[in-house]
């Protein structure tokens, strides 16, 4: 039975990966694992990656890796959601390297921005923990979803009026002292 994923367990999940790795490959931590190596969550029940290019070895390593670590692994990331964000992979944190494989944590603007979109109560702590800890800023948040709005039309499952009013509506309110 799988169980909440910690932060030791996400250390542990990172060098039982990096064990397997082969070639160059860059892991982008979204979501829960984010909030928990960050500090501002103790627990999620997924681990969400993405892998940059995807890695056919790694990614078959997955399914033993979850059953021995006894967690959740899924591949997510923001623009699965949203459009890309520009300048994303800049703008990811670099967590560590072990072994050929570079962790970082994805973009915290588009990390945001997907989690706005989603609108859960636990997404909306994420941006202002966000916030409050000095990842993200208001101007830059709003300039890249302006960025992004004209993308919308490839995510069906979006209704650009009410996104736009959910992101403007999280920019007043962490923009107030």
């Amino acid at each position: 039975m799988r169980r909440v994923a910690q932060r030791e367990d996400i250390e542990r999940f990172i060098s039982a990966l990096a064990r397997r790795s082969t070639d160059p490959t860059r892991l982008y931590f979204t979501g829960g694992a984010t909030a928990v190596l960050l500090g501002w969550r103790a627990s999620t029940i997924d681990i969400d990656i993405h892998l940059v290019p995807d890695d056919d070895h790694l990614l078959r390593a997955l399914p033993e890796l979850k059953e021995s670590l006894e967690v959740n692994v899924e591949l997510a990331c923001p623009a699965h959601f949203i459009p890309e964000l520009p300048g994303w992979r800049e703008r990811s944190l670099f967590i560590t390297q072990e072994a050929k494989l570079s962790f970082f944590h994805y973009d915290l603007y588009a990390q945001a921005l997907a989690k706005i979109e989603r609108g859960h109560a636990l997404d909306v702590t994420d941006v202002e923990q966000m916030f409050q800890r000095g990842f993200i800023e208001p101007i830059q948040l709003k300039n890249l979803f302006e960025a992004i709005v004209p993308q919308l039309y490839r995510y069906p499952a979006i209704d650009p009026p009410s996104y736009r009013q959910a992101v403007e509506k999280m920019i007043d309110d962490i923009a107030k002292p």
